[in-house]
């Protein structure tokens, strides 16, 4: 299984832990996310590691074309509404 489909698989693990209110699983995902993170952040694209690192998890697994149930993000998958400066 790539790294990517393990990051999916474990957010997939968080965003029904979170439903089901299951603490031990939330937290179990979340330790299985920072260590896919920690051991792979060379081999995963620098947008999904940014979303794993600002812990925008309904981001990272809409960026890997996972249906989220977690609450829609505020600005677009691949943004973060910060957009720069207008004059």
């Amino acid at each position: 299984m790539s790294t990517q489909a393990q990051v999916r698989q474990a957010l997939q693990e968080f965003d029904a832990a979170v439903k089901r209110g299951d603490g031990a699983a939330i937290s179990g995902a979340l330790t299985q996310l920072e260590a896919l993170l920690a051991a792979h952040r060379a081999d995963l694209s620098p947008q999904l590691v940014h979303f794993l690192e600002g812990r925008s998890y309904a981001k990272a697994l809409l960026y890997l074309g996972g249906e989220s149930g977690f609450a829609q993000p505020a600005s677009p998958p691949g943004g973060c509404g910060g957009g720069g400066h207008r004059h």
